[in-house]
């Protein structure tokens, strides 16, 4: 017998489902070669079954096609259903879609789990999520001013509240808006890695309980998308939005959401109290300074500020596009983030949500799951911060 023949007769793994690992996770034989130190030609005949990988080379292999090993052994590659297709809002005019979108559809796969789970999770504990308020529901024809005031009556937070916050406080402007946003039935998630597909969020709006999800910025960008998404909800939009488009007009669902967000947390008279009547025409510029100070006085950005006077009518549309934006670009891009966690597990709670991360804990705590399924629910390999979250929760 060939020493080929013995090989295929000892082969331990499927080459079809190593094949299909790499194409599913958008790897080229190039790619896995360097991953794995070796000629393009043996990646080939460890998937053609000419050649059998060592266990800890299709190991290897294996998380960097981010599939379970033991998958390998399988008969056949497993079906796995695609994430619903969301509109992508990025894909505006002018801008090339992402070469590959593998990274997009995990984070889709994520989301999408993420809410079945805690949907699952209610029936655990024998309830049912939150009904989201009808009247809130939009569409575009609907004043976005008009449904951002009805928002802060609903969420009880009036701009009193937020004019009020310390420096402190107004850094922790997006953690309240998120608890309060949950209190209504809306399941909030934050996912770092968006950044690096020019996300800012996505919304699942599907009810019942609808999925916003945020990313790494500053804390004042935060707010700005956590009310932008949110809006998407208002108008049962589901979608994945990126950075501000200039022809989005407030006929489009991204315009009426940059406006609603906008009015949200600068509402109009608020502004007029600083910026003084509306002018009969918009002025060509402001001063850095001056915008600082009305930014100060709402508690948000001199980004979110200029918006919101270009939408007013205060200044020139083209000195925020043409002038400000690429400044406010870059300054984001190093802002990311915040500080140092109060304590380690924070961060999966950040991560999930007050919501969704309260949901696994009383279904921990009536032994409807294991402790080992509340930490595959919150994506805990060390129970030890399971528990580290136990402590903490109902308090920071």
């Amino acid at each position: 017998m060939s020493a080929n023949a013995n090989a295929i007769e000892d082969r331990w793994l499927n080459p079809a489902v190593l094949k299909w690992a790499r194409e599913w996770r958008g790897r080229t034989l190039v790619e896995a070669a360097n991953k794995a130190k070796k000629d393009v030609h043996i990646i080939e005949a460890w998937e053609s079954g000419e050649k059998i990988p060592t266990v800890k080379q299709a190991r290897d292999l294996a998380a960097y096609y981010d599939r379970p090993f033991l998958e390998f052994l399988l008969p056949e590659p497993p079906e796995l259903p695609r994430p619903t297709s969301l509109p992508d809002f990025r894909m505006h005019r002018d801008v090339q879609p992402p070469s590959n979108d593998w990274d997009l559809q995990a984070a889709l796969r994520w989301v999408e789990s993420q809410r079945t789970n805690a949907l699952d999770l209610y029936d655990e504990i024998s309830e049912s999520p939150p009904e989201f308020p009808r009247e809130l529901f939009a569409s575009l024809n609907d004043s976005a001013e008009q449904k951002a005031d009805l928002t802060r009556v609903i969420l009880q937070f009036p701009i009193e509240r937020q004019v009020q916050l310390t420096r402190t406080e107004a850094d922790k402007l997006p953690g309240s808006l998120r608890n309060l946003i949950e209190s209504i039935g809306v399941l909030t998630l934050r996912r770092t890695s968006l950044v690096s597909l020019k996300v800012r969020g996505i919304c699942v709006a599907e009810f019942p309980l609808p999925t916003i999800v945020f990313t790494s910025e500053a804390p004042t960008a935060q707010a700005f998308s956590l009310m932008h998404e949110f809006g998407h909800v208002l108008l049962k939009e589901s979608g994945v939005s990126g950075a501000s488009d200039r022809t989005a007009g407030t006929g489009t669902v991204e315009g009426w959401c940059n406006r609603f967000a906008a009015a949200f947390l600068m509402p109009e008279p608020s502004v007029a109290i600083l910026a003084g009547p509306l002018p009969k025409h918009p002025a060509p510029t402001i001063e850095d300074s001056l915008l600082a100070s009305y930014a100060k006085s709402l508690r948000v950005s001199p980004h979110a500020m200029l918006i919101r006077l270009v939408q007013l009518g205060y200044v020139e549309r083209s000195y925020y596009w043409d002038v400000k934006k690429p400044e406010y670009d870059s300054q984001e891009a190093v802002k990311q983030g915040g500080g140092k966690p109060e304590y380690y597990g924070v961060r999966y709670r950040s991560t999930q949500g007050d919501l969704y991360t309260g949901l696994v804990l009383q279904a921990w705590a009536l032994d409807r799951i294991t402790n080992h399924k509340a930490g595959e629910f919150m994506g805990i390999r060390n129970l030890s911060h399971l528990e580290d979250i136990r402590r903490h929760f109902g308090g920071a």
